[in-house]
């Protein structure tokens, strides 16, 4: 009888479903430009307990902000190409009927590109895309592939330097 109210319990237990993101990325290339399907899988979003303590480390150096996302699970998954990069950071709110999504992986984004170097400067050791999805329609984002991140004095999270550039971000769509 008690396994039974126990498997009860555990069916009534909310379920986070994971949500698909799609985009259209413009990559520059040595040779001109070429876009490639992008697909971003958040299986959980950051808690605001999470994001304050990434905002901590993010204020007492890049170093400290690489250590924390180490250590954290990955909450999902980028794919560009062929590639796939592990996510550590997803945050998402809402203003004026767009969600503004902000993630971070904990490596930096390898593009399938010829004649792009997946080769980072010592530091550019994280990957940033911002995503502005409004309630209805297609959006549109930007993906530092290999960067610096810092936060402005409103606790923004924003690239301090892309390197080799960001890749633009169109037509986004989000769905469950």
């Amino acid at each position: 009888m008690c396994c039974f109210g126990l498997v009860g319990v555990l069916l009534l237990a909310p379920v986070e479903a994971s949500e698909r993101f799609t985009a259209t990325a413009a990559v520059n290339t040595a040779s001109g430009g070429a876009t490639t399907p992008l697909t971003i899988v958040i299986d959980k979003f950051s808690t605001d307990a999470e994001r304050e303590s990434l905002i901590k480390a993010l204020k007492e150096g890049s170093t400290a902000a690489r250590d924390l996302l180490a250590k954290r699970p990955t909450v999902g998954s980028l794919q560009i190409g062929t590639h796939n990069t592990p996510i550590k950071y997803a945050y998402a709110f809402s203003t004026d009927g767009r969600r503004l999504i902000t993630v971070v992986t904990g490596s930096p984004i390898v593009l399938d590109s010829p004649g792009r170097s997946t080769r980072t400067e010592p530091g550019f050791d994280l990957g940033l895309v911002l995503l502005d999805v409004p309630s209805s329609g297609s959006g549109t984002g930007d993906l530092a592939p290999a960067t610096k991140i810092r936060v402005e004095q409103d606790n923004a999270i924003v690239t301090d330097l892309a390197s080799p550039d960001v890749v633009k971000l169109s037509n986004v769509t989000a769905r469950k």
